[in-house]
């Protein structure tokens, strides 16, 4: 065994700068100076004899030997945040830090009505919370960044364990005087391709209304150009097309104010599966099990 290993703060230095690719960023993400970020990954190359980081005034760019290297502390320092969640487990449940990542697409809808809630029943909680699309999402949780995701499925995941909170219906919407207003339901046939407008790339919703209308044509025609289901609203407020929103939105109040009509998509698969996500073999499972509950129950 060699005498002389990296330590955990170096390693994590390491995977701040390739995440950020700028020494000053990731300096600030790691909570230090950027001198101190620099001689850490100084003393690691030094400590390993290797160059990781080929530096110069504006770029930082790593070897193909740094690159491998950083994978490798990926998966160390998750298993060194696991062996510190294995003690943790061990003492009272849903109690001390929990970082849980949430989807633009629920945590507008779902989290105010949850979270008043959950502070009140478990104050020992501290439940630090990010919002960031499912594909950053699920590189979070893979990457340690999170212990858990909050999202929607189906959606790639990876090897992930989840619990079920709830189906979450799709309804189209569109200006509240469009002559094709049907009385109940929408048929995907009835969709105008050239006035459907989705969420931009990364949003799993998306993916979810596409495959729910099972027209293929959809995918190259709709004007997939919002950044968050207000700014859909909006537009179709505006008679500038229609959208596709979740139930739990539209419960949650995002209609009030305008004039829109929602009505049901028609489609065996108009629903999307909200699932709280977790890395598997995790000592924390059974805590997140009981965390699914407590968001089911809210």
């Amino acid at each position: 065994m060699s005498t002389y290993l990296p330590t955990i703060k170096q390693l994590q230095y390491l995977v701040a700068l390739h995440e950020h690719g700028h020494f000053g960023r990731a300096a600030d993400a790691s909570f230090v100076s950027q001198s101190t970020l620099s001689a850490g990954i100084r003393e690691l190359e030094s400590l390993l004899g290797v160059t990781l980081v080929e530096r110069s005034r504006r770029v930082v760019r790593f070897t193909s030997l740094g690159e491998q290297v950083v994978e490798k502390a990926h998966r160390l320092l998750r298993e060194a945040e696991e062996l510190s969640d294995l003690v943790q487990a061990a003492g009272k449940p849903l109690s001390g830090t929990l970082r849980m990542s949430v989807i633009p697409t629920i945590a507008p809808f779902m989290l105010p009505r949850i979270l008043p809630r959950l502070r009140k029943e478990r104050p020992e909680l501290k439940l630090l919370l990010r919002e960031e699309t499912s594909a950053d999402a699920v590189e979070s949780l893979q990457h340690g960044r999170v212990d858990c995701v909050l999202l929607a499925l189906p959606f790639a995941t990876g090897e992930v364990e989840s619990a079920h909170i709830a189906d979450d219906p799709l309804y189209v919407a569109f200006p509240k005087d469009d002559p094709r207003d049907p009385p109940a339901s929408v048929d995907p046939a009835m969709i105008d391709e050239g006035r459907l407008l989705l969420l931009e790339d990364g949003h799993c919703l998306k993916e979810h209304a596409l495959a729910a209308c099972n027209r293929p044509e959809l995918r190259a025609s709709a004007a997939m150009i919002g950044t968050s289901l207000h700014t859909l609203v909006q537009m179709v407020n505006n008679d500038l097309g229609l959208t596709m929103l979740p139930q739990m939105a539209i419960d949650a109040g995002i209609l009030d104010g305008t004039q829109i009509a929602a009505r049901p998509l028609k489609s065996n698969s108009a629903s999307r599966e909200i699932a709280l996500i977790w890395r598997k073999n995790s000592p924390r499972a059974d805590e997140f099990k009981m965390l699914a509950e407590e968001l089911k129950a809210g």
